[in-house]
């Protein structure tokens, strides 16, 4: 199993924690991270574009002009999509992005992208996050002392209110918990950031 040195929030030393190597320890599958990126996304598509086709534009109802002796190409409609104020070819309009992807794939992804937090270093396990009450410079301190890069993912638990409030304010620090959060979010941030009751709660979930 991995060890890494759990931190304090003043960013000391508090022992080390070992992470199950069947959730922390994987060779990152890079096809399952990006498939289910690629789902996440998709999913968070409203799907509300719209466009008017040929039958859904007002007007034409009779021959803009005659078949012959104008110069012109032949024309039937006003609607056509070649014609100034027509319709639109193969115009979109609204539908659902949404599909599924197997449970498997999404462990995997899971795995593996918890995995290459470890490898590249880019985890940071706190012994406890609790913050007395909403403060921004607080959390803004903690980060600073535990050395986050700029774009941070704090996980928690269970929801903690006064975490989450004091995370809000600052740009590139997102706040979630181990039943909420997802492979995008995981990396898309820098500094994994979790709490050791998260771990366990983690490892309990997935193991």
């Amino acid at each position: 199993m991995a060890k890494v040195t759990m931190l304090t929030m003043a960013g000391a030393e508090a022992g080390t924690i070992e992470l199950n190597d069947a959730i922390f320890g994987i060779e990152p599958n890079e096809y399952a991270v990006h498939a289910i990126i690629k789902n996440y996304l998709a999913n968070q598509r409203q799907g509300t574009q719209s466009a008017k086709t040929r039958g859904d534009v007002r007007g034409g109802g009779r021959k803009p002009f005659r078949q012959k002796g104008t110069g012109r190409h032949r024309q039937g409609s006003t609607t056509d999509p070649s014609q100034v104020g027509g319709g639109v070819a193969f115009a979109p309009k609204p539908r659902s992005y949404r599909y599924t992807v197997p449970k498997k794939l999404k462990r995997l992804a899971m795995f593996s992208a918890l995995s290459s937090k470890v490898a590249d270093n880019e985890i940071i396990v706190l012994e406890s996050l609790e913050m007395a009450e909403p403060k921004t410079k607080d959390m803004i301190k903690v980060l600073e002392a535990v050395k986050a890069q700029k774009k941070a993912l704090i996980v928690t638990a269970e929801n903690n209110e006064n975490v989450i409030k004091s995370a809000n304010n600052i740009p590139g620090v997102q706040t979630t918990t181990v039943g909420q959060m997802n492979v995008y979010e995981i990396i898309n941030h820098g500094s994994f950031i979790i709490t050791k009751d998260a771990v366990a709660k983690l490892e309990e979930v997935y193991a």
